[in-house]
């Protein structure tokens, strides 16, 4: 019965904090998977200066904190440049950037171990470096990329858990504010949100699965 009214309390506070977390993943998602082709494509450019770009790029998100750019987006910028955004717009810039910096060593990596082969084939056929690339290396690569990408997105949503210290009210303040008024409550409140993440994790597997298989069907 205890658990009951504990379900019939917090439960209805912590799916408004997880629809927040939910936005978040959605459009950090997509973010991430424009940057890391972006920067991906940009790794392998001929000119060195688009390289240059892209590996500064990568390495400064990847080589600093996420709280830190967080933090920096949110509270940094309007002190310095007077340049002013949204929890949300800072929360979908931080963590988008900051997996897109991982995703587009995955796009590199996938894209480079298509053999050459495949290349000189598309080039016999006069196809043009957007046209060998969209309709022979993507589709052979993206294959290679699903497995990483699925990876990177269930730990987007458990970054997510950062962006409550920038009072977003997600699924993680929420449950911080629950706790703040009934401290006594502390293990049901923590182990409802583990459930709620581990429910929105794993969906997020599932569907990352669901595409592998659609992915390599008529390739094997």
């Amino acid at each position: 019965m205890g658990t009951l009214v504990t379900l019939a309390e917090f439960l209805p506070t912590l799916l408004r904090g997880a629809w927040v977390t939910l936005q978040l993943v959605f459009f950090s998602t997509i973010l991430a998977f424009i940057s890391a082709f972006l920067a991906g494509g940009m790794r392998l450019s001929k000119h060195r200066s688009i390289r240059f770009a892209s590996m500064v790029y990568v390495e400064v998100f990847r080589g600093t904190s996420l709280l830190v750019q967080l933090f920096w987006l949110y509270f940094a910028l309007p002190m310095l440049l007077d340049i002013r955004m949204s929890a949300m717009t800072a929360a979908v810039l931080a963590l988008g950037l900051n997996y897109g910096a991982y995703g587009s060593e995955v796009v590199r990596g996938a894209i480079l171990s298509i053999s050459k082969g495949q290349y000189e084939a598309a080039a016999a056929l006069n196809m043009s470096p957007w046209l060998r690339m969209r309709r022979i290396i993507l589709p052979q690569a993206m294959v290679l990329m699903l497995p990483s990408f699925g990876n990177l997105q269930i730990e987007l949503l458990k970054g997510t858990s950062l962006v409550y210290l920038i009072t977003l009210m997600d699924l993680t303040y929420q449950g911080m504010v629950l706790r703040s008024f009934d401290n006594s409550r502390t293990t049901e409140i923590f182990a409802l949100m583990l459930l709620i993440y581990f429910i929105m994790a794993y969906s997020l597997t599932l569907g990352i699965r669901y595409l592998e298989r659609r992915a390599v069907k008529g390739r094997v």
